[in-house]
């Protein structure tokens, strides 16, 4: 291992954005869908994992590597940026190249300070632990009614996050073509959405490196 590279920035949400957490009491009232949040001070985050997984998705369609179950590719060409820079495991199929390290670490991608004040001024307005809610409902195709509403909490449009990805750079690896492929995912993810609900408006982001 020569030695490690970072990309830094801040995640901006242009709008709403929901990663679902799990909901630890049952209350009467309360909402049946929560965001994330860090156990220690209840504020939202985003996972890396949920950052990692997208990303990985988007470049893998923009690649043409998708496979007819789904699966998250693994291959045994040598030059193949999936491989190098998400990782790849050994099996019956890629043996003979055995594992792939992983080139990419995404952390968990924390609120600015900033951002952080502003929900607390949101929380002591109205209430909320640091989250807007948003009420969907299914639409009766025959009535053209609204039934089945139910609440979802959402991070609040504006909010920002700190993200950080490191890289591992080894002898022989073209540093600067994984750095440029890391960033067109994040560029990918800018077009897309991050979380859940994107295609009724949720999750569009703002990358600020």
């Amino acid at each position: 291992m020569l030695n490690y590279e970072e990309i830094k920035g801040i995640i901006r949400c242009e709008t709403g954005l929901r990663i679902g957490g799990k909901e630890s009491t049952a209350e009467i009232g309360g909402v049946d869908n929560p965001v994330i949040r860090n156990p220690l001070d209840g504020f939202p985050y985003i996972p890396g994992s949920s950052l990692k997984g997208k990303i990985r998705f988007l470049l893998e369609h923009a690649e043409g590597k998708i496979d007819d179950e789904g699966n998250p590719h693994e291959c045994n060409e040598s030059n193949c940026m999936i491989c190098k820079v998400f990782g790849k495991n050994a099996n019956k199929e890629n043996e003979s190249n055995g594992i792939e390290i992983g080139r990419a670490i995404f952390r968990d991608a924390f609120l600015t300070e900033d951002s952080k004040e502003e929900l607390k001024k949101l929380a002591q307005q109205t209430g909320l632990k640091y989250v807007e809610i948003k009420t969907e409902n299914v639409i009766n195709r025959k009535k053209g009614t609204a039934e089945h509403p139910r609440d979802m909490e959402r991070v609040p449009a504006g909010t920002e996050f700190e993200f950080s990805i490191s890289i591992r750079i080894f002898e022989n690896d073209n540093k600067e073509e994984i750095i440029n492929f890391i960033k067109k995912g994040l560029s990918l993810l800018e077009k897309d959405t991050l979380g859940g609900s994107g295609s009724r408006g949720y999750g569009k982001i703002k990358i600020k490196f």
